[in-house]
């Protein structure tokens, strides 16, 4: 079901007077957890049974952790039951892929069948969510949950559930021990939420699409002009996509009276590839800091040992969003990246020197060029798309410019606001505002083109 469809319009209502009726009582999260259900459940209701299994089987090792003398087994066999289903139904067929052509390189004429299932949507966020429940209650640092329902209703809570943010268990949780307090400024923070995020995917990431998906179906029909602009088109696809996602998401939980976790911070007026990884997909970053990351050592063990960790951090990132060479390919780019301008980035030189507008121009370049191998379908078609743009030459690039100008106007708005502009003001007055609102509304029902598109990350 998503958000940008009257079906999804028809399930808010009827949920949400309900879920205002029984937000005072104990029946909420039981209300709660059906509605993600069935929310889950419209796309293909044969999956329900990972939610429950995942949602379960934590629990219940916790429960059985908290009084234990073996709590180092009891959440291994937590992180054991969660990576399990997502091993085998996101990388099960990857793995046998790659098996399979060792195997052949071998002289091995022997081949191992491959699963064949369909990723479930949303799978990597409600399994990471639980773990991290699990992680955290065995380092103490979330209280054990005793209800059941209750923790179901926050592995399946339905605005974030298929796409994030990925939150903490010390964050929601206790939204949904106490009734949600919702006020008129809640719902209409909550709408203004939900417009923007509606605005960045239907009119401008999937105006962005078309021609994205033109250029990148056959990159080797394409001169470099052509080959660069889609390739910034799809940075910005990406972002106004999964940003869009997340504002509706934020937007439908803030008039249900919940918080969510902020999970984009105008990524692309970043200084600095570590300030980009602070601003992009929050909630996944600081998921990886704070489980992959610190627990191989950080860089608690020397300056060589933060580099491999870093880039072992990445690696896995850049798995974690695709079973294929080329998700892998786009972690090693940015490990190597990181590495590469760590200690530059904390040099006095370049927090003064360097003017801030060039350092955001350089990490929108080299974020850029790692996209390639993210949107890519292959390497091949990466290295296409890459020798193309080294080739040079010219050709119109037919590039939709009123789109151009829509995200250059975002760009702009995004460099002021984050910056030290005494534009920030401006753009922060009410009237300003109110008239964005309404160029939104007034553009989406003249101009943005019709029909509901998936939203990209539904396929992680």
């Amino acid at each position: 079901m998503l958000f940008h469809t009257w079906a999804f319009l028809a399930f808010f209502a009827m949920v949400y007077p309900v879920h205002l009726v029984l937000r005072r009582t104990r029946f909420m999260n039981g209300w709660l957890l059906l509605a993600s259900y069935v929310f889950y459940g419209a796309w293909n209701p044969l999956y329900l049974p990972l939610i429950a299994w995942t949602t379960v089987s934590s629990w219940l090792v916790v429960r059985l952790m908290e009084n234990s003398l073996r709590r180092k087994a009891w959440v291994a066999a937590g992180v054991a039951a969660n990576l399990a289903v997502l091993g085998f139904y996101k990388y099960g067929g990857f793995a046998v892929e790659n098996l399979n052509a060792l195997l052949a390189a071998a002289g091995v004429a022997a081949r191992l069948p491959a699963p064949d299932v369909v990723l479930p949507v949303g799978i990597s966020f409600f399994v990471f969510q639980a773990l991290s429940y699990v992680v955290d209650a065995y380092r103490g640092d979330v209280a054990v949950e005793r209800s059941l329902v209750r923790f179901a209703a926050f592995v399946a809570l339905f605005p974030q559930l298929v796409a994030g943010p990925i939150e903490r268990a010390s964050r929601l949780l206790p939204q949904l021990q106490s009734p949600p307090r919702v006020t008129g400024a809640h719902v209409a923070e909550g709408l203004s939420l939900f417009l923007v995020g509606f605005f960045k995917k239907v009119a401008l990431a999937d105006a962005l699409a078309l021609y994205v998906d033109r250029v990148y179906a056959a990159p080797d029909r394409f001169q470099a002009p052509a080959l660069a602009l889609a390739t910034a088109a799809f940075a910005w696809q990406i972002y106004f996509d999964f940003s869009g996602y997340t504002d509706m998401a934020r937007g439908v939980a803030r008039a249900m009276g919940f918080q969510l976790l902020l999970n984009f911070d105008n990524p692309y007026a970043a200084a600095g590839l570590g300030d980009f990884w602070n601003r992009w997909h929050v909630s996944l970053s600081s998921w990886f800091k704070d489980y992959v990351y610190i627990p191989l050592g950080g860089n608690r063990r020397g300056t060589a040992r933060t580099y491999v960790n870093m880039a072992l951090t990445m690696l896995l990132s850049g798995l974690w969003h695709g079973a294929a060479w080329t998700f892998v390919v786009w972690g090693a780019i940015h490990a190597a990246g990181r590495a590469a301008t760590r200690d530059l980035e904390r040099t006095s030189f370049y927090r003064e020197r360097v003017p801030r507008l060039a350092k955001q121009l350089a990490v929108f370049a080299f974020v850029c060029f790692a996209w390639i191998f993210f949107r890519a379908q292959t390497l091949g078609d990466a290295w296409a798309v890459v020798s193309g743009i080294a080739a040079g030459g010219w050709g119109d690039p037919r590039f939709p410019l009123p789109v151009a100008a829509l995200v250059g106007a975002v760009w702009a708005y995004q460099l002021l606001y984050a910056g030290e502009s005494r534009l920030k003001r401006v753009l922060e007055w009410a009237p300003v505002r109110v008239g964005l609102a309404a160029f939104m509304i007034a553009y989406l029902l003249v101009v943005a083109q019709p029909g509901a598109k998936p939203f990209y990350y539904f396929q992680f």
